[in-house]
């Protein structure tokens, strides 16, 4: 393909479409780009390309086959974009092994384009690679080397300069969203392709790929899938993928929209991708199933049967072993919603807990060890034959920083701070000081750090997108405002680099390399909205509705259909709201490692946007699905439980799609519990019309005046529910949220199969209506 190819297909596309189609303005959409379309049959021998037959117009004949296709083309729900529903028919002859392709080329192509796959490509995955398996190791040119490039596992990427070929072939299972997109600096336009999951033939295949010179590229859906590898986790297999046979009356369709949008650079774009996300998802919201008060309740009684003595200290396990990780999947993370419990017992656990980390963990530099044995020997992590010093994570390093600060808060704000003991708040502030001097030496926090001396190990990467939440709240906490400015730089760094001039964030998971992550995305979005909530800046806040944006790019924005016979499909999951662990780890979990993800609360409260809301909706509805209760058998463990694996993809072979793991994650538990507590059941701002539902109950308006409201709550599920209600006037939701304001929320107890009304007041009292 030449620099001319994106004028050749706008010529092809006038011959394909029908009159209507041509009058739609489906051609023109593509033009601001170089861009047209080509419909074509591709037939194979296994998944080896034999032959293919283009169509010029709306017939095709080939040999004794005749082919016709049909377009219906109507402009899509949202501005500057078109719906297209394309049916090819084989209307004469047999045809084996052959599938339907549409491809949209690029001429005056740019490899500087940001390409997003959403969940699985971010700046086309365009980066240094290493390894062919799960968690590689690293080589010895990324120790103590700050020009280390971002390096990434072997997952789909597009080439680096200097390669021959540069494609990417995924099947929409290995999407939140099964869409392809990229932005264009030069154009400063944002293009975007969504397709449905799949056809008749099953799961669709959409492709990448850029001619040798990278001047041109071509965006390619394919029914069905046909790639020659299916990406697994850092590595690839024989995908097994199957062209059908057709005989005369076949018919298959193909549905997609096309979107094309002027956009203020890459955070344009991912705003872009937020607004269109949905647009093919089927209407069908998530399932009332458990409410959340009943979800924490299991939870906590889960963590508590988990509490135990080592020879290296007291501790809640905070995974499947008896030794003990600390951060990132639970460990001193599980502690806090036990302390929200405000039980004496699980109050003097935790005190044991803190009180372990902060004797037996904590480095000389003030940085922490992120493992400890049961036997009480200290773990290195990333460790390298030729660097014999201990190392540690610096996201996990991070997550105690903030959790152990939102401890303290807790603790004042439930009237306990008597029982705070100097110890812990030496540690935290020997960490935030940590923190600052290795802001000030290097000018990032790297990825990986030596807590004996406070060295970086592995420079680069996002892996401390949590920190400048965790300095912002020690700063308020400690009184120490060269924290809180230590806090901005460092998160004005993070998102210019990482999020405006590459588009993800990345290397937060302890097994990934520096790939692209949820977890960062999710993690920087705290700090955002921290930074938010202490200096009042609304920079802080349009830096977080973009980051929101990627944080649903992570995000399952569709029920996929799973297997008949996996254990989704035989309980009728809707995983609308599942996240994408990482572009190596290629599966969804039910939440965020490990946050209850109230900072998109905050963020709706802030701006009133439903997007966010219902964004943090899905994700707690789509966690629900996952946990295991009678006649929903899940994780085959106790009721309550759950574990990390929602597999729409085929990356651990086919049979794992839509079949759980039996087994438990802490973590999943964890953000389960801590979305239970940290999200209100119902957000109403009594007088104002306006509410939102977030708990698994139906809520009714029956009247409305100027200071409150009055609601009907239905609980239609077996259990029991108390339901928070956090109410409110607009003047006070200009004020951000705290860290603490869930233990005042007023509860109301709903029986299962029942229905109770209440009056709510703009000053937040709850009063039941007889």
């Amino acid at each position: 393909m030449n620099k001319l190819a994106g004028i050749t297909l706008l010529i092809t596309i006038s011959c394909v479409c029908t009159a209507a189609g041509r009058q739609a303005g489906l051609p023109e959409i593509l033009r601001p780009l170089q861009g047209g379309l080509q419909v074509s049959l591709k037939q194979y021998e296994g998944t080896t390309l034999r032959e293919e037959h283009r169509f010029r117009n709306n017939d095709l004949a080939e040999g004794e086959n005749t082919w016709r296709l049909a377009w219906k083309i109507k402009k899509a729900p949202h501005a500057g974009g078109w719906d297209v529903t394309l049916s090819c028919r084989l209307v004469e002859g047999r045809a084996v092994a052959t599938a339907l392709s549409v491809d949209v080329g690029f001429g005056q192509w740019d490899a500087r384009n940001y390409v997003m796959v959403p969940g699985i490509v971010y700046n086309g995955n365009r980066y240094r690679s290493i390894g062919n398996g799960y968690n590689p190791d690293y080589p010895r040119d990324m120790y103590y080397n700050p020009s280390v490039p971002l390096t990434v596992s072997n997952n789909p990427r597009l080439s680096l300069p200097g390669k021959d070929t540069s494609f990417l072939e995924l099947e929409t299972g290995n999407t939140a969203v099964p869409a392809m997109s990229f932005y264009s600096p030069a154009m400063r336009k944002s293009w975007i392709m969504l397709t449905e999951q799949g056809t008749r033939w099953g799961n669709s295949g959409l492709s990448v790929k850029e001619n040798i010179t990278r001047d041109s590229c071509t965006f390619s859906i394919s029914a069905p899938a046909m790639r020659r590898r299916a990406a697994g986790f850092g590595d690839f297999h024989p995908s097994g993928d199957k062209a059908p046979d057709w005989v005369a009356g076949d018919e298959i369709v193909l549905r997609f929209q096309v979107y094309i949008s002027e956009a203020e650079g890459i955070p344009g774009h991912l705003q872009h991708f937020m607004q269109v996300r949905k647009a093919l998802a089927a209407p069908e919201g998530p399932r009332n199933l458990v409410p959340m008060s009943k979800l924490a309740e299991l939870g906590t009684a889960i963590c508590r049967g988990n509490y135990a003595e080592t020879k290296a200290g007291k501790y809640y396990l905070p995974e499947n072993s008896r030794n003990f990780q600390l951060g990132w999947v639970s460990g001193m993370i599980n502690t806090f919603p036990m302390l929200a419990l405000n039980d004496t017992l699980e109050r003097a656990r935790v005190a044991e807990e803190l009180d372990f980390i902060t004797d037996r963990m904590q480095g000389r530099s003030g940085f922490f060890y992120g493992f400890i044995s049961a036997e009480g020997k200290t773990g290195t992590e990333k460790a390298h034959p030729d660097f014999p010093a201990v190392q540690a994570m610096v996201r996990k390093n991070g997550d105690v920083l903030f959790w152990l600060v939102k401890h303290l808060m807790l603790l004042k704000a439930q009237g306990h701070g008597n029982i705070i003991k100097p110890e812990w708040e030496l540690a935290a502030k020997k960490l935030a000081e940590a923190f600052t001097r290795t802001w000030k030496k290097y000018g990032e926090f790297g990825q990986y750090i030596v807590p004996e001396t406070g060295e970086i190990a592995v420079f680069n990467s996002t892996a401390g997108a949590i920190v400048p939440a965790g300095l912002a709240l020690a700063a308020d906490y400690f009184r120490q405002p060269g924290w809180l400015a230590v806090a901005e730089a460092s998160a004005a760094f993070y998102y210019k680099r990482d999020v405006e001039n590459q588009g993800f964030t990345s290397g937060a998971c302890g097994d990934i390399s520096q790939d692209a992550d949820s977890e960062t995305a999710f993690g920087f979005m705290e700090s955002l909205m921290a930074l938010y909530r202490y200096t009042g800046k609304p920079a802080w806040l349009d830096r977080a509705k973009v980051q929101a944006a990627l944080c649903a790019s992570w995000t399952l924005a569709y029920n996929p259909v799973f297997p008949p016979g996996s254990a989704i499909a035989r309980l009728q999951g809707r995983m609308a709201g599942a996240v994408w662990a990482s572009s190596q780890n290629k599966h969804a979990a039910p939440g965020v490692c490990t946050s209850s993800a109230d900072h998109l609360f905050k963020l709706y409260r802030a701006t009133g946007d439903e997007r966010y809301a219902e964004l943090i909706r899905d994700i707690q509805h789509a966690h629900t699905e996952a946990v295991n209760m009678p006649g929903h058998v899940t994780s085959n463990y106790l009721d309550g439980s759950s574990m990390e694996r929602i597999q729409p993809s085929d990356a651990e072979g086919k049979g794992s799609r839509g079949n759980f793991i039996h087994t438990r994650n802490s973590w999943t538990e964890t953000n389960g519990i801590l979305m239970a507590m940290e999200l209100p059941g119902i957000y109403v701002r009594p007088g104002e019309g306006r509410m939102y539902v977030f708990d698994h109950i139906e809520v009714l308006r029956v009247k409305e005046d100027k200071h409150s409201v009055t609601l009907r709550l239905l609980n239609r599920t077996p259990y029991a529910a108390a339901v928070s209600v956090f109410a409110e006037t607009a003047r006070q939701a200009v004020k951000p949220m705290g860290y603490t304001a869930f233990i005042h929320w007023p509860k109301v107890n709903v029986p299962s199969g029942s229905e109770i009304t209440v009056r709510v007041m703009a000053d937040g009292k709850v009063i039941p209506q007889f």
